[in-house]
């Protein structure tokens, strides 16, 4: 018999279970089970010489026992004991011999009472290791005697000695018959094979051979070890089934991820779409104020113009010559500032003073604002610097301005608009907290929560377009800070925050 059939991968490393302790634990079935067998054999001879050799033993001094019985009523039946004389005497006949004047005292008080009692009758003892041995009481001549036949078979106990090793040796063939039969017939079908074959599928399944990863039908006892097989095949159909739907959901999931990225591009063009609407408005409403500024400048630069084409020999003196670079200075700033506030940049990471950016906001503002009795305040002081895009920041200046200057021009008295930075520190990192704040009337509780979403606005005309918060939100977010909008709880007004990080890195939008 082939034992490969037990060890279809014997090239395969040992798995976790052959460490174990013990020395079965390391050996493959087939000799797992030889050694059982050899163990089961020594255990069964030991257990025969230990229980069966006393019993045939014991058969042999209870028949010695009888034939020293027969001797002893032989001997005192007939005429030999009126002629044997003498203190003691002793009769041997072959291996038995009988014996008289022996002395009481050596056998038990309760054995000579009994042997006392019944008189002319032999009683026979038997023993395991000492012969058969029997007693007998007679009485001559007033004086008692006690007899003693002991008998000895010693071929009966080779008999018996050999039908003993003749019971050892035939239970050992019939048992090895029995283990042969196993081994050649069960054992291989029921057991080795079997196993085989779901080695083979695990191997398979390790592999990763999904035609050979299940143990066939036919190769599936009736029992446990079927039992066992059938389950394992159903749980790997189990966890086909699982890995099919896992990647269906994980295609989905790409799917899902995909469009997401689509879209999220989608909002970050919209969301850069609503900051260019929302300059182009701003530069709308600016063109008229620098159409307003232009007017008086231009009065004067077209006087000196006239003056000197209608005497061009005299020329100007040196006050219109200042006065005309004023002039031209003055249209100069206008435009540059208008056209900053138009340019479209990238994002622009570089050191920049915050008082600069609100001047520049301030400028801009002014254009497109006629609030005479409106005030605002820089108190921004000239020290504090930042990292970040300073044409960025200055559209979210313009915004917030803008709109504190609305809120204050709306009441009948005049107002103020007070802009102040100082630096914090939040958890070992410094901060600029920069605030806008207005005395109007303050911000309507039913928009303060949506206050940052586009076109969330209590009036869409000419002068709001419910894109500014929005868009400055998306633009402090990009410096990694945020923007909180509040209404002043001591007096009437709002109140917005930024705060910014000193130095952080800007979040470039995806192209």
């Amino acid at each position: 018999m082939n034992s490969d059939h037990a060890n279809p991968s014997r090239e395969s490393a040992p798995t976790a279970s052959s460490s174990r302790r013990g020395i079965l634990a390391r050996l493959r079935i087939r000799k797992k089970l030889l050694v059982l067998h050899t163990f089961f054999s020594l255990s069964m001879t030991l257990i025969l010489l230990i229980a069966l050799r006393p019993a045939l033993m014991r058969v042999v001094a209870q028949a010695e026992a009888e034939d020293a019985s027969h001797l002893l009523d032989f001997v005192l039946a007939g005429s030999m004991v009126e002629s044997l004389d003498g203190e003691e005497v002793m009769i041997e006949i072959g291996g038995q011999r009988v014996r008289r004047g022996i002395d009481p005292r050596a056998f038990a008080n309760d054995l000579v009472d009994d042997v006392r009692a019944n008189p002319e009758r032999a009683r026979a003892i038997s023993g395991r290791q000492n012969p058969g041995v029997a007693l007998a009481w007679t009485e001559r001549d007033g004086r008692g005697e006690l007899w003693i036949a002991e008998s000895t078979l010693q071929e009966a106990r080779k008999e018996v000695l050999w039908v003993y090793g003749y019971t050892i040796v035939a239970l050992l063939i019939v048992y090895a018959l029995v283990a042969a039969a196993l081994e050649m017939f069960i054992l291989p079908k029921h057991v080795y094979q079997p196993i085989a074959s779901l080695l083979r599928a695990d191997h398979a399944l390790r592999e990763g051979d999904v035609s050979a990863e299940f143990v066939p039908e036919q190769d599936m006892p009736a029992d446990e070890l079927g039992e066992i097989m059938r389950s394992r095949n159903e749980s790997i159909r189990t966890i086909r089934q699982h890995e099919s739907a896992l990647a269906d959901a994980l295609g989905r999931i790409e799917h899902v991820a995909t469009d997401l990225r689509r879209k999220n591009h989608l909002l970050e063009t919209a969301r850069r779409n609503l900051a260019d609407a929302d300059r182009l408005v701003s530069l709308g409403m600016m063109a008229a104020g620098i159409a307003h500024e232009l007017n008086t400048p231009l009065a004067v630069a077209k006087g000196l113009t006239e003056k000197l084409e209608k005497n061009p020999e005299k020329g100007l003196s040196p006050t219109e010559a200042a006065l005309l670079r004023r002039v031209v200075g003055r249209i100069e700033r206008l435009s540059e500032g208008l056209l900053d506030f138009a340019r479209v940049r990238p994002p622009n990471h570089e050191t920049i003073v915050l008082r600069e950016v609100v001047d520049d906001a301030l400028t801009l503002t002014r254009l497109d604002r006629g609030h005479p009795g409106v005030e605002v305040v820089n108190q921004v002081a000239q020290h504090i610097t930042l990292e970040g895009d300073a044409d960025r920041l200055v559209q979210v200046m313009v915004n917030l301005i803008r709109n504190a200057m609305d809120a204050t021009s709306s009441t009948s008295r005049g107002g103020l608009v007070l802009i102040e930075a100082r630096q914090v520190d939040r958890e070992g990192q410094g901060w600029v907290l920069l605030t806008v704040t207005d005395d109007g009337p303050g911000i309507d509780p039913e928009i303060l929560g949506h206050l940052f979403e586009p076109f969330v606005s209590k009036r869409l005309d000419d002068r709001g377009t419910g894109l500014g918060l929005a868009v400055s939100e998306g633009i402090v977010r990009e410096h990694n800070g945020t923007i909180l909008a509040s209404n002043r709880p001591d007096t009437t007004g709002a109140v917005f925050e930024i705060m910014l990080p000193l130095s952080s890195a800007i979040e470039l939008p995806p192209s």
